[in-house]
């Protein structure tokens, strides 16, 4: 089953090796992974997906909380949340093709955002199953070249989630680092 975790994390350099590491030390394959900056600029947040069960997902979260720089780890999987996935798809298009990947297009809801005389290219944002199938749909014009960010993920209604304040943060990193910023 897939599972999909959000991960706080301090906003520092390594963080992101340390959090990868760790799951290729215990050999769990990553699905999807997305880092950004959050409302408070000390902490980033990861969405990370893997494919794993209930068992396993349990000591993901306990191995991600014993890591130094993350502050709260969070399994959403069975919670209420919008997931979204960005994908850019360049699709072979020539001119009398084009109107037929453009309604595709508009079925999806993808925005054209480049325009060349043998290609398209579409941006579509949606849950994995919406884009998975803007791509079957293209295929038959030929799919030049795709991307996507990877899911990202967030709870539905008022509760968020509750990041230590930025003294807290000092406070911890203090009591579990030495003078040299080593961990201890």
């Amino acid at each position: 089953m897939l599972k999909t975790f959000v991960v706080h994390v301090e906003n520092k350099p390594g963080v992101l090796t340390r959090v990868a590491s760790l799951f290729r030390r215990r050999a769990f394959n990553i699905d999807s992974l997305t880092v950004g900056r959050t409302e408070k600029p000390e902490v980033s947040r990861m969405t990370i997906t893997v494919d794993t069960d209930q068992d396993q997902a349990r000591r993901i979260e306990a191995s991600l909380y014993k890591l130094v720089n993350v502050l709260l780890v969070e399994d959403i999987t069975e919670e209420p949340a919008i997931t979204r996935d960005l994908a850019m798809v360049k699709v072979a298009a020539q001119h009398d093709q084009r109107s037929h990947v453009l309604q595709l297009a508009n079925v999806f809801r993808a925005r054209v955002v480049d325009v060349a005389p043998e290609s398209v290219i579409l941006e579509i944002t949606g849950g994995e199953d919406k884009i998975d199938g803007l791509l079957e749909v293209l295929r038959p014009f030929g799919v030049l070249e795709m991307v996507r960010t990877g899911i990202v993920a967030m709870r539905r209604g008022a509760k968020s989630s509750t990041v230590p304040a930025t003294e807290e943060l000092h406070e911890v990193a203090a009591e579990t680092t030495d003078d040299d910023g080593q961990s201890v």
